[in-house]
């Protein structure tokens, strides 16, 4: 049964709370949005001779949070008038309202207890059959809604929104151990055809998928800048625009989420995945757990690994020297292989030109070195997370574009450096190659090549070109493997990602994604055609 939503509830209005609630009301969903509240006035609430019973004191946090909505930028709303959708509420006075709206999502500290607790009082109001999700970062789904009464189990998951809600494109969708079928699809497509999201299914596991991978990466450009006595500028110049990712690369990126929010992930992922083979890296570096004890938490607290000072009536910003713990005036950083990679427009070009020397073991300069120890390690660790974190390679690198805009995700970065030349250069180095299971196929462009012991070691593109005489990795081309694809022979010739949606095929392009009409060769048939409205 297909649920409908007509009305939501939002409970905690922080910054991802109250942008949630904004962008439900964007595509039309009435919304309650409601907080903790106040313990004690603030200054002006006492000179105005207000009390603890005031109304708008009570409701002081959520609208503050609703205000906040309201003056971000880039803006939260559609337009001024679609704030109207949102009604702003407290726990004490108004957690009843969760019992008249269809899908409960609650946003509030990344604490188990207190999510707990909340719910303990949520499961006592809510009528059967409503969803109720979490937008946790990554605590476990399941122990969030332990001891939860039996139909809130089954209408259970997380949706994992990123920040900010309204642009940033995935919602990684987890289920719980008693989440029904139903439910998941319609998340899915709630979160697809109304709030324009991109759906990746998660596993259960410490931080999920794009935060998992993510955090490894920024953790690893730590390690590696003080391995080789790198500066702040010179890391976010080698992972920024020269890779594919975004502009703010890895230490403007902190300082907007902020350093006490990666802290929590950095510790949430090193108790919780004990089995994880690079554990030890996901401790926090000296000079980071220094920073949080100076309150230099990034751009909420005017200062992190960058710093905007005002000097003579301008604005100057100045960079962490991370050695002597002061600030400096921020340099320009400088490579050669960086300066020549600016005239290669293409991304997978370019990090071709920029892995080469390592892929011929010439080293390089230390741009090429230290991009060539970050992307190599963090593509290892994407593949060894398989099938623990996600489903596929898919899911992991929609998961890395569309929740940290990524060009490339993981696996595309090795397939556009090359899949052979990267294996070699890998196995020259000692790291020893994953084995990643077939299943993990499914639905790609990519296919693995099959060892002497049945075990899938290497994902390869399929050649675009071969029909028309080769092209660029022609060399890396294999057919999906056998036995990755289950149902009737007709079904195993066409096997679209069902998740499509006609909506989706406005938003993506088919060499980004998935061409199905070419998809092992033939054309489409009975099973796909439909799906895709064509």
């Amino acid at each position: 049964m297909k649920h409908r939503i007509e009305k939501a509830a939002v409970l905690g209005a922080g910054t991802m709370g109250a942008r949630i609630a904004a962008h439900l009301a964007n595509a039309g969903i009435p919304c309650y949005l409601l907080d903790m509240v106040p313990r004690e006035l603030n200054a002006e609430e006492k000179r105005k001779g207000m009390t603890l019973e005031t109304p708008t004191v009570r409701n002081r946090i959520v609208l503050a949070g609703l205000e906040g909505a309201k003056r971000s930028r880039p803006a939260a709303f559609f337009t001024p008038e679609t704030a109207r959708l949102v009604t702003p509420g407290n726990f004490e006075d108004n957690l009843t309202w969760c019992g008249e709206v269809d899908w409960i999502i609650e946003a509030v500290a990344e604490n188990l207890e207190i999510k707990r607790s909340l719910f303990s009082r949520v499961d006592a109001i809510r009528k059967p059959g409503t969803i109720v999700t979490s937008n946790t970062s990554g605590l476990p789904i399941k122990l969030i809604a332990e001891g939860r009464s039996e139909d809130f189990q089954q209408h259970w998951a997380g949706t994992h929104f990123f920040n900010p809600p309204r642009y940033m494109k995935l919602v990684e969708l987890i289920s719980g151990p008693k989440t029904k079928p139903e439910v998941l699809e319609s998340l899915s497509e709630i979160c697809d055809l109304r709030l324009g999201k991109g759906v990746v299914p998660a596993k259960d596991t410490p931080n999920f998928i794009a935060n998992r991978i993510g955090t490894f990466s920024m953790l690893n450009a730590l390690r590696q800048m003080q391995a080789m006595d790198m500066t702040i500028e010179e890391v976010d110049v080698c992972t920024g625009q020269a890779v594919g990712w975004p502009k703010s690369a890895t230490f403007r990126t902190a300082d907007l989420v902020g350093l006490d929010v990666l802290v929590n992930v950095v510790r949430n992922i090193y108790e919780n995945a004990p089995d994880d083979e690079s554990r030890e890296l996901y401790r926090v570096p000296k000079f980071v757990e220094e920073m949080i004890a100076r309150g230099w938490l990034g751009d909420k607290t005017g200062g992190g690994f960058y710093k905007r000072v005002k000097k003579g009536g301008e604005s100057e910003i100045l960079t962490l020297d991370w050695k002597k713990m002061e600030y400096r005036p921020r340099q320009k950083a400088k490579f050669g292989s960086i300066e020549a990679g600016k005239g290669i427009e293409d991304t997978r070009e370019r990090l071709r030109a920029l892995a080469g020397p390592a892929l011929e073991g010439k080293g390089g300069d230390k741009a090429n070195q230290f991009l060539w120890s970050g992307i190599s390690a963090m593509c290892l660790y994407a593949a060894r997370r398989l099938p623990e974190i996600a489903n596929s390679i898919v899911d992991v690198d929609r998961a890395m574009r569309w929740g940290f805009a990524w060009e490339l995700g993981p696996f595309e970065m090795w397939n556009a450096i090359g899949v052979e030349r990267m294996a070699q250069a890998l196995e020259r180095d000692g790291k020893e190659l994953p084995a990643i299971s077939p299943e993990s196929a499914r639905h790609a462009k990519e296919s693995f090549l099959r060892n002497g012991k049945g075990q899938h070691e290497l994902f390869r593109r399929r050649d675009r070109n071969a029909q028309t005489g080769g092209g660029a990795g022609g060399s890396d081309s294999l057919e999906v493997a056998e036995g990755s694809h289950s149902g009737s022979a007709e079904q195993r010739r066409c096997e679209p990602d069902r998740s499509r949606r006609r909506s989706d095929l406005l938003r993506i392009s088919f060499e980004d994604e998935f061409d199905w009409r070419r998809y092992r060769g033939h054309d489409p048939c009975r099973h796909c055609a439909p799906e895709f409205g064509f």
